[in-house]
């Protein structure tokens, strides 16, 4: 398939470059200073503004997949909901939070009183694009929120998918590596099964 990655110099765009890449692929990798963008086989980096609408529109038209990679207090939910439109992908993936998942029936980890200060005004901002996309019609989106922790690691190609519930592993960890994010989210891409919907990975 022919993909778009923004934000592909990022943590978690780089190993989704790298992953949709080393399944064969053909990548437009897009980031503010291409230069960062890794050297790879079936990736071409480009320079883009991710909040440039009618420039991400041109960037993303002709493409199957969109994937917004991008950290949500930098980013406008209207400009790159727009572009995809615009654009006319077949599907749009958004790298999601984990403080939109639910700890309890309709309690968001975000609210919780131990998340974390320094994150929360991302993962509120976070939260309302995806409140935003499950008002859309048009659009064939899905969100993919990784666990509470998102650390560099292996790709071991081992965790669990759930909704909108948070996963926690047998230790009460909750946490998912940037490498094992990105096969998650290339399976989604190969295999749909969460169109128009939001789902999570984790240990």
């Amino acid at each position: 398939m022919k993909i778009a990655v923004t934000g592909a110099s990022g943590n978690a765009g780089s190993r989704i470059t790298a992953e949709l890449a080393r399944r064969g692929h053909q990548i437009t990798a897009i980031a503010r200073n291409p230069e960062k963008i890794a050297e790879l086989p079936n990736v071409t980096p480009v320079g883009g503004d991710a909040n440039d609408r009618g420039e991400l529109a041109r960037l993303w038209t002709g493409h199957d997949v969109a994937i917004s990679s991008i950290h949500f207090l930098v980013s406008d939910p209207e400009a790159l909901i727009g572009a995809a439109k615009d654009a006319r992908v077949g599907r749009y993936l958004v790298v999601g939070g984990a403080g939109s998942l639910e700890v309890a029936p309709g309690v968001r980890l975000v609210t919780t009183p131990s998340f974390p200060p320094q994150y929360k005004a991302e993962a509120e901002k976070g939260a309302a694009f995806l409140d935003r996309l499950r008002q859309e019609k048009e659009l064939n989106w899905t969100f993919l929120s990784p666990s509470a922790m998102f650390v560099p690691g292996e790709r071991t190609g081992k965790f669990r998918l759930g909704t909108d519930q948070l996963l926690t592993a047998s230790d009460g960890k909750s946490w998912i590596s940037f490498e094992d994010f990105a096969v998650a989210l290339a399976d989604e891409i190969e295999q749909p099964a969460h169109l128009r919907q939001r789902f999570t990975v984790g240990y």
